[in-house]
């Protein structure tokens, strides 16, 4: 157990905690720690690890192992291989192997015979036991798919980790540490350098992690699939919710009514007494009356006027001009590198791909497969094989990292962002600029003194303020906090020009994508919907599995669900143009069926869906409800259980529906 007994943190004038306490069990929680950014979550995670002194207060630590994962991983020996780093989550075991090998040498060397030989074999012996108690032939394999699900190749794995970004650095810091398998992991912004790919199966990871898992993250959708409660800094308190995040901002603004109710009530109250005090100070007949107040005034524990309403803080684009009705074309293409070893075939005759006026694209795929080059072929600054063709009266601009580069370091922030929007007023950029988090004189500061994430957030400023009508946006939310990735998705949804975005964050996707675009294996497949329909395509509908494709893209989009959840098409959209009913037919269940009895099997399975998706509904508005999470949270927990086992019903009743729907289609096209 750790325990954080009444712990205060200054900064100069500012203090991020007062008086804070929090007892922390390792007791398999998964714990999401939010605030917005300097409330001093990274600050609390190093008091918890040790790493970092309160001003006042005590830490004591009984029993537990902790974990820490930074958002920076130090300078690294030149020879440390990838394996080399998460091997050392091994280093009790490595040192054991090592002494086996020592004495297995010094035995060769020694007579048979001897009393030393002896008692050399039996340490061995010990030592063996040891091993075999660590399992340590498990630790190699181990190692190695941990990595792996972590989005490292295996021919990279025993390259000097010194040869890599420092995103990379971080994902073998992270694996290293899921192998200590910690008492208390804690984890400050761990999905930063993943893909989605490596995202869900850090998710899958954690889910059965047997220890307590505390979680900063500014991934939504992260939040809301893997913490089982919510510890929220504000104000330097640090409150506790049941739940996930979605259930948390639900139950705050309750709990931020309450608040108000209170603050507001014990304002009026310090009035009253203010009053009669001025009222009576010179009565000498209330003069004990009066001190009696004051002292009471002196006794109370003020209540702080909670946060502010963040719903108030929003961002419009300017009305862009109109486009033709195409906004780019591509032919179909291929994109190769030349490396130092050998010719990397990034795209293989891929395409054709159009883009029409209002089309709102997310781009998704592992780190690597290409995204970054499409988004700069669209662009026309990327050389590949093929032709880009622009729409009539396009106005194309352009988003990346990268940017923060050519942003001119003797300005200030107001004035690069005045610069592309002279017509704005004051009011609306410093309104922008404390949405990306530059408030009161940060907005001032100089270009020159800004981090890297700094500059980064003042060139998507920039990009927003355009007036073009086509964005191209390059992972625009990797240095956004969870409330401006929302003011974000308002503005992109009410943006009424063409966008593509190439995004990890599946949130943002769910928020704001009307066409996916998956790009992987050489090619790229196109899927309507939002990235919740596009998983469900396919992890549940008729696509194909993505894994290893190499085939051209189909310029035929896929279909995702319709509004009860099925199939709108029932068809692969892969180029084989093989019959729609050839994979459902295969499916003896109903082989023996008349069309009268598959017919009615069809209507007894569509009346299961609905009776089972209106179930669903109400399960979700229970579990909307904050009165569930009270008390011990047993009722938030069945119907946690309810709704999982549901979704899992709903599965195997779509799939029924679907091979039924087609044998149906055989039967009338006979």
């Amino acid at each position: 157990m750790i325990n954080l007994d009444n712990v205060s943190v200054q900064f100069g004038d500012e203090t991020l905690f007062e008086n804070l306490s929090w007892s922390i069990t390792p007791d398999g929680h998964r714990i999401g720690l939010v605030g917005p950014n300097g409330a001093g979550k990274t600050t609390l995670l190093k008091i918890i690890a040790g790493r970092m002194t309160p001003d006042s207060g005590t830490v004591t630590q009984t029993g537990a192992s902790v974990g820490y994962l930074e958002q920076d991983v130090q300078e690294l020996p030149e020879d440390r291989t990838v394996r080399d780093e998460a091997l050392r989550a091994f280093d009790d075991v490595l040192a054991l192997e090592d002494k086996e090998k020592e004495i297995t040498e010094r035995l060769d060397a020694l007579d048979h015979e001897s009393d030393e030989h002896d008692k050399l074999l039996d340490k061995l012996h010990r030592v063996q036991e040891e091993l075999n108690k660590h399992e340590s032939h498990r630790i190699r394999p181990r190692t190695e798919a941990t990595l792996t699900g972590l989005g490292f190749a295996p021919d990279a794995l025993a390259r000097p980790l010194h040869t890599f970004s420092g995103g990379w650095r971080v994902r073998a810091a992270l694996a290293r540490l899921l192998l200590q398998e910690p008492d208390i992991l804690l984890l400050d912004e761990p999905t930063n350098h993943l893909d989605i790919e490596s995202i869900d199966w850090l998710e899958d990871y954690l889910s059965d992690y047997p220890g307590t898992v505390i979680l900063v993250s500014h991934d939504r959708y992260v939040l809301d699939r893997m913490v089982t409660s919510t510890a929220e800094i504000t104000r330097g308190r640090l409150l506790h919710y049941d739940g996930n995040y979605s259930h948390y901002l639900q139950a705050r603004e309750e709990r931020y009514k309450r608040w108000q109710r209170e603050y507001e009530n014990q304002q009026k109250r310090i009035k009253e007494v203010e009053e009669f005090i001025s009222k009576f100070r010179y009565n000498a007949s209330r003069a004990s009356q009066v001190q009696s107040r004051i002292k009471k005034l002196e006794k109370m524990e003020r209540i702080p006027p909670p946060p502010d309403n963040e719903s108030e803080i929003q961002f419009e684009f300017s009305d862009p001009p109109r486009s033709g009705a195409v906004v780019l074309e591509l032919s179909r293409f291929s994109k190769t590198y030349e490396t130092a070893t050998g010719a990397e075939h990034v795209f293989t005759d891929a395409g054709p791909l159009t883009i029409e006026r209002g089309d709102k694209i997310a781009m998704v795929g592992p780190n690597g497969a290409g995204k970054s080059t499409l988004a700069r072929i669209i662009r026309g600054v990327e050389s590949f094989q093929g032709e880009q063709e622009l729409g009539h009266k396009v106005n194309m601009s352009f988003y990346a990292q990268h940017q923060s580069d050519m942003l001119d370091a003797d300005q200030t922030v107001f004035d690069a962002v005045r610069e592309v929007a002279p017509d704005r007023s004051k009011t609306e950029l410093r309104n922008l600029l404390g949405t990306f988090l530059f408030t009161d004189d940060d907005a001032f500061k100089s270009i020159g003194v800004l981090s890297g994430g700094e500059k980064s957030r003042v060139a998507l400023a920039r990009t927003l303020l355009s007036t073009a009508n086509f964005l191209i946006l390059d992972e625009p939310t990797n240095h956004l906090d969870i409330q401006s990735k929302e003011v974000l998705i308002e503005a992109l949804r009410q943006y009424e020009g063409t966008f593509v975005l190439v995004s990890h964050d599946r949130h943002v996707l769910d928020a704001v994508a009307e066409k996916m675009w998956r790009v992987g294996g050489g090619t790229v497949r196109t899927f309507l919907g939002n990235y919740s329909d596009f998983r469900w395509q396919v992890e549940e509908g008729s696509a194909r599995p993505l894994e290893g494709t190499t085939a051209a893209a189909s310029s035929t989009p896929e279909t995702p669900p319709s509004e009860n959840g099925h199939d709108a098409s029932a068809s692969p959209s892969d180029e084989s143009n093989s019959s729609p009913t050839s994979d459902a037919l295969e499916d003896g269940r109903f082989a023996d069926l008349n069309s009268y009895q598959l017919k009615q099997e069809l209507e007894e399975t569509e009346a299961a869906i609905m009776e089972k998706e209106e179930r669903q509904e109400e399960l979700k508005a229970a579990m909307a409800n904050p009165d569930a999470y009270e008390g011990d949270g047993v009722e938030a927990r069945e119907l946690s259980d309810e709704y999982n086992a549901l979704k899992k019903e709903l599965s195997s009743l779509y799939e029924t529906w679907e091979v039924l729907t087609e044998h149906v289609m055989a039967l009338k096209g006979d």
